[in-house]
């Protein structure tokens, strides 16, 4: 199910691209089908005690009805970030739908990973070449963990709008290596915090009935979440101040929804 909404909204997003005059409704077709993938994945996040998807999955719901309000009418801010969807997606298609190319990046990061926890003398084994073990512990690398979804969702915002050409390779330094790098730290952060079990605490909240999963729990769906906000957030300001018109439409998009819920908010109390 999943694997056919992903392929869905990559054909719709693309689609978009298009130029011809129902392209905004393929775009619609692509924010649905993104949606109704956050919905569909709810029983394995909530499975790993990940709060972080659910919460995007509910605040997606308003968010999906001002965008196809605004898409209906061709909103160009709208149509914009669709388009930065679709050369997202571009990025990170060949990755999820070639497993040769993605078993490849996956296998890159498992061994650098490895080799970065032994430089930290903490020494792993790959009993499967997707697989980090130590003490007991086993940890599976997927697609997710390479870091290959930040990167496309940040190329393809900065391919959105009209840049120089050394803008655009300010940025892709900014964005690639630097993401790539700190999401070698981030599982090797993971991994040594799992494997030595620094932080079993809370099992009320944080354990799923898996032998030590509390220190992943903290580890990797809070400690490591709430980092990668952070550092994503840092890359948006620089990348405001290298690329100046992305800030003018972040503030315009920052605007439509605001208003909208601005406007959604004063209609509820009136109603009341």
């Amino acid at each position: 199910m999943v694997e056919a909404l992903i392929f869905f909204a990559c054909v719709a997003f693309v689609g978009s691209l298009i130029p011809f005059r129902y392209a905004h409704f393929l775009a619609a077709g692509g924010w649905v089908a993104i949606v109704a993938i956050l919905f569909t994945e709810l029983p394995y996040y909530f499975s790993v005690n990940n709060f972080l998807y659910p919460t995007l999955a509910l605040f997606s719901i308003p968010f999906l009805m001002i965008s196809l309000r605004h898409l209906q009418k061709r909103e160009p801010v709208l149509m914009q970030l669709s388009r930065a969807a679709a050369l997202a997606i571009l990025i990170y298609a060949p990755f999820a739908f070639i497993p040769a190319l993605g078993d490849w990046l996956i296998d890159l990061v498992v061994r650098q990973v490895a080799w970065v926890l032994g430089i930290l003398e903490l020494p792993v084994t790959l009993p499967v070449w997707n697989i980090i073990s130590r003490n007991g512990f086993r940890t599976e690398i997927i697609l997710a963990c390479t870091g290959i979804q930040s990167i496309a969702i940040m190329l393809g915002v900065v391919a959105g709008v009209v840049t120089t050409f050394r803008q655009k390779v300010i940025a892709f330094l900014l964005i690639a290596p630097v993401i790539y790098i700190l999401n070698i730290l981030r599982n090797t952060f993971v991994i040594a915090a799992y494997t030595e079990q620094w932080f079993p605490y809370f099992p009320e909240i944080s354990s799923n009935g898996e032998y030590g999963y509390e220190s992943f729990f903290w580890a990797h769906n809070v400690i490591s979440e709430i980092l990668a906000l952070f550092v994503l957030i840092g890359l948006a300001y620089e990348l405001f101040v290298i690329i100046p018109t992305l800030g003018d439409w972040a503030n315009d998009l920052y605007t439509l929804y605001r208003d909208d819920v601005a406007a959604g908010l004063r209609w509820l109390h009136l109603i009341a």
